[in-house]
């Protein structure tokens, strides 16, 4: 099933059962069908035109990739192998790939919004797995050098075999309602009058309805009672997991977290379905409401109660 949320629908085979083929990937990589996405610093290379495209290259871009990583092995798509490699250790690497401004590395936020019939699920797996790269270059067990392998599915330590691999960080974001109102927030350096779901990161030995409940108790003081999961996103900021659930709250008291919210307030159906409809959306004006826009996945579970 096909879905919405930008960062959803990868399109590769991520053929995890071939990974260990250390001679299958040496051949894919020399294979001049295969494609490269380059991120410099996690950005991503766009290629300038009319629209604007990711910039995907061919094999000789290895030669300007960080050897510690190597090439990672996206996936295959119609046979045809998809890499990512890192090019953060270069100084300026529009300039050390000659690209006289036929392309550029852009943020993913901005890049996104200017191509979006491109396949963001490739670009999240690829800005996560970089950056995992780029932050687990030596054992978390004994602190010797990690060297990458699988094509970039794990790292192993050579001084004491311990193997890492790649990791997600989960989430939960949930609208928590109660009859005709819903509960939003806003953090400190949100434009005004920006509001959204509550989220929060699962801890350790947290089962995701438990996570829920502690992190709405902890930011609005509101205690939540039955807990029911509606879709998910990939969010590569750098590696998250957005779970996405609704709550129906037990009680309406709002005793906020100051420390973690600017505000936390109750908001009626017919306000939220404005907004959504364009009815409030000029401006932040005192009083007006703005709503996270289309790419996150709060917009779909505020769509999803208020119509």
């Amino acid at each position: 099933m096909s879905s919405p949320y930008v960062f959803s629908g990868n399109p590769l085979d991520r053929a995890a059962n071939r990974r260990g083929d250390e001679q299958w990937l040496a051949s894919l990589e020399r294979d001049e069908s295969s494609r490269f996405l380059p991120l410099w610093r996690l950005n991503v290379l766009i290629k300038k035109g009319d629209p604007p495209t990711l910039g995907w290259a061919r094999g000789n871009i290895r030669a300007s990739m960080d050897a510690d990583v190597g090439a990672i092995l996206l996936g295959l798509d119609d046979g045809v192998a998809h890499f990512a490699v890192d090019l953060s250790h270069l100084p300026d690497a529009e300039a050390a790939l000659g690209l006289s401004g036929a392309a550029e590395f852009e943020d993913v936020r901005t890049a996104l919004v200017r191509c979006p019939g491109e396949p963001w699920g490739i670009v999240a797996q690829a800005r996560s797995l970089v950056d995992w790269h780029s932050t687990h270059r030596f054992c978390a067990k004994c602190g010797a050098k990690t060297a990458s392998e699988s094509g970039g599915g794990l790292r192993r330590c050579p001084a004491c075999d311990a193997e890492h691999f790649p990791r997600v960080n989960p989430v939960v974001i949930m609208l928590v309602t109660r009859g005709e109102r819903c509960l939003l927030g806003r953090q400190q350096g949100w434009p005004r009058g920006m509001f959204s779901a509550l989220a929060g990161f699962v801890e350790a030995g947290e089962t995701v309805e438990e996570a829920v409940r502690r992190e709405v108790f902890e930011e609005s003081g509101v205690k939540v009672g039955a807990v029911r999961y509606h879709s998910s996103q990939p969010w590569p900021f750098p590696s998250s997991l957005m779970i996405g659930c609704m709550a129906e709250a037990q009680s309406e008291d709002i005793v906020m977290d100051d420390r973690e919210m600017e505000d936390v307030r109750w908001f009626e159906r017919g306000h939220v379905l404005a907004t959504l409809d364009g009815n409030s959306f000029a401006g932040a004006e005192p009083g007006r409401l703005l709503l996270p826009s289309s790419l996150a996945l709060a917009y779909y579970l505020i769509e999803a109660w208020a119509r």
